[in-house]
């Protein structure tokens, strides 16, 4: 396909995935339940931080946090503390256990009470072009508390290396607002120029086999030159992109045709 033809095929694909019938399938559907904004952006975060392998299960995970927490995100992160640890006792997704969600909610304690939100820790300059500045100076501030050396890891850190896929998801859902009823829009000091495009395995392979990407591996390197091409198409929302090529990777199998 010549450029033309493979940003019109790209089009196509965001507007067929790029509807609210996406939501019932996928981990943004946790967010959506609330509408106070805090309440969103807590569902939303652990949503994101727990998006790693079957969707379905992902969503069965954070659906039994939710439960813990009295479906009351802010409620109960405000007012978390070791009295409330055997809430989440037990509690288990992947590599992630009680004591990492111990640390995070002591961590979003925290944001909340000195930095009035998740929005402020994600600060953009007119100038980034990529989310790395943002995800680093969140990574700072949410690891002003105490924690294990083991619950880091789950913090991606785009200085490392890492695609940082979750954080990226997770700034999609929360900046894009362009109508479509799927991305909440809830954060406005941030462009969705400045994103990139949160990369996974399905949408690593599709866009290697659509020839926009080539790097091998599935890291920052490979994010920023991923965003270079996409930036070709949408230089003011590339990241919009994700629905076409998760869509084509998930629900069509297409990098295996």
């Amino acid at each position: 396909m010549t450029q033309h033809e493979l940003k019109e095929f790209l089009d196509e694909k965001v507007q067929l995935y790029n509807q609210p019938t996406f939501i019932e399938s996928d981990p943004i559907q946790i967010p959506h339940r609330f509408t106070q904004k805090e309440d969103r952006e807590i569902a939303g975060f652990l949503a994101a931080t727990m998006a790693w392998g079957n969707r379905k299960m992902i969503i069965k995970k954070v659906d039994d946090l939710l439960q813990r927490m009295g479906n009351s995100p802010f409620d109960f992160i405000m007012n978390y503390s070791e009295n409330e640890f055997d809430k989440i006792e037990g509690f288990k997704h992947r590599t992630i256990n009680s004591l990492d969600m111990d640390f995070y909610f002591r961590s979003l304690k925290n944001i909340y009470t000195h930095y009035q939100g998740l929005e402020n820790c994600f600060p953009f300059h007119p100038t980034d072009k990529n989310t790395m500045n943002a995800i680093l100076y969140f990574r700072e501030k949410f690891l002003e508390v105490s924690y294990l050396p083991r619950s880091e890891k789950h913090l991606s850190n785009p200085a490392k290396n890492s695609a940082a896929k979750r954080l990226n998801m997770m700034l999609r859902w929360f900046v894009r607002n362009d109508n479509q009823g799927v991305d909440l829009g809830i954060w406005t000091k941030i462009s969705p120029s400045q994103l990139v495009c949160p990369l996974d395995v399905h949408s690593g392979n599709v866009a290697r086999k659509l020839g926009i990407l080539q790097r091998k591996q599935n890291d920052w390197k490979a994010v920023l030159e991923l965003n270079e091409q996409l930036r070709k198409f949408d230089s003011e929302d590339p990241v919009k992109y994700d629905f076409a090529l998760f869509g084509l990777g998930v629900f069509e199998g297409f990098s295996k045709l």
